[in-house]
């Protein structure tokens, strides 16, 4: 486990730079009281309001609001968590990287469930979404254990970035009500759906991050093929 343990943090997403920066303002400012477990709860209190936020918009798209309030929620803890542990210098890094990875699961299902459960996207097509992330998750976790490294970017965007990304168009959605009557009728695979402007993005984001799957799958196994070569059978 030595190697998941001093696993190399690569994080050169846009926001970085300035986010670090608030993170460790923020640690350094935390009362004596407030820990890593707390905050790690917290992101997770983030994801369950998302999700609600999505639900009840099904009502009133003004509860996409909360909904945008929740991420703010789930950043706060899920980012701060980490950032407290090592400005206090009270890293528990086997413990931590159990937890904090199990609960990220945890709170992308709870999240991603609640978007297909609003009037935004189709459940199907954010279950893509959620496929395409996990994958993408196992062959992070893998590489950080094999390689000694944990990418947390892909192509300069991280999970703040598409936390700003999906408050903008939950914005954009409040004040122009019609973006959600836009829908085309379609069959696919003998299923009939009411395509809108979101399912199209969910099927973007989907196939983006199994590209980005693929396209680390097929490097990093040249890479371990190289440093793991054929043994020669002899009998």
């Amino acid at each position: 486990m030595e190697e998941q343990k001093q696993a190399k943090r690569i994080q050169t997403s846009i926001l970085n730079p300035l986010e670090k920066k608030v993170l460790v303002w923020l640690a350094e400012r935390m009362p004596a009281w407030v820990t890593s477990d707390m905050l790690t709860f917290v992101g997770f209190l983030g994801a369950l309001i998302v999700a609600t936020g999505y639900a009840l918009s099904n009502l009133n798209l003004n509860w996409l609001w909360l909904a945008s309030f929740g991420f703010v929620v789930n950043w706060f803890g899920d980012s701060l968590d980490g950032s407290l542990a090592r400005v206090r210098g009270t890293q528990r890094k086997t413990y931590g990287f159990f937890l904090d990875h199990n609960v990220d699961v945890i709170n992308e299902c709870i999240m991603f469930a609640g978007v297909g459960l609003s009037p935004l996207v189709n459940m199907t097509f954010m279950a893509g979404v959620l496929v395409a992330y996990l994958a993408l998750s196992v062959y992070v976790y893998i590489d950080c254990y094999l390689k000694g490294e944990h990418r947390l970017t892909y192509g300069g965007l991280g999970p703040t970035e598409f936390r700003l990304l999906t408050i903008i168009i939950n914005t954009l959605y409040i004040y122009i009500p019609q973006l959600t009557l836009w829908k085309r009728h379609i069959v696919l695979f003998h299923n009939e759906f009411d395509f809108g402007i979101m399912d199209g993005i969910a099927v973007a984001v989907a196939l983006v991050i199994f590209l980005f799957y693929l396209i680390g799958f097929l490097k990093d196994i040249r890479y371990f093929a190289k440093i793991d070569p054929p043994k020669k059978f002899e009998k």
